[in-house]
Order: structure tokens, then C-alpha cells, then sequence
């Protein structure tokens, strides 16, 4: 099995992944097209992305999206830290952090 597929399983499809570099090369892209003077944190973002130590360490770290939300209520964060937990240590989830 895939560790994508794993993940999936361990979360029964109920939350999706989404990599913390990808997320500030959209955030980024999206500045640059719509205007960077109301992206507060593009030069910090933009450095971020451009910096190869960054941007492997950004790789490797994700975000969780429970019904396409980021930040949702504790009991959700706590259920899917329970679900995860077995993961943690083992190929797919290095550490995870609340």
C-alpha cells in the first residue's frame, strides 16, 4: 500500500493533505497575479519559497483539511490526532504537531 493510501484509511477519507510548500507557492502566485500590496506576508512567503533549505523542509511538512477547512474545532483535531497517532513514527507521519 501507498502511503497516501495508508493516510487515507487511517483518516477514512474524511480529511485531505496538502503540503505546506504548495501552499506558499499558491500563496505567492496568487499575490503576484491579484496585487502583493494585500498579501501581507509575500516577501517573507516569496523568500520562503526561494530558499532551498526551505523548501525542503516545507516539502516534507502538510497541512490537514477536514471538510475543506484548515482550521477546524478541537474535537475534530483531536479525532483525527487519535486516528493518525499510529501512524507517527513510521514512514508517512514523521511527528505531528497541533
Amino acid at each position: 500500500m501507498s502511503p497516501d493510501h495508508n493516510f487515507w484509511l487511517a483518516t477514512r477519507g474524511r480529511s485531505i493533505q496538502k503540503c505546506q510548500f504548495d501552499a506558499f507557492a499558491g500563496y505567492v502566485s496568487e499575490a503576484e497575479a491579484n496585487g502583493i500590496e494585500n498579501y501581507p506576508l509575500y516577501e517573507w512567503t516569496k523568500k520562503t519559497v526561494e530558499d532551498p533549505a526551505k523548501k525542503a523542509k516545507y516539502t516534507k511538512s502538510f497541512s490537514l483539511y477536514v471538510g475543506g477547512e484548515e482550521v477546524y474545532d478541537k474535537d475534530k483535531a483531536d479525532a483525527l490526532g487519535a486516528e493518525l497517532k499510529p501512524l507517527v513514527g513510521g514512514p508517512i507521519v514523521a511527528k505531528m504537531f497541533k
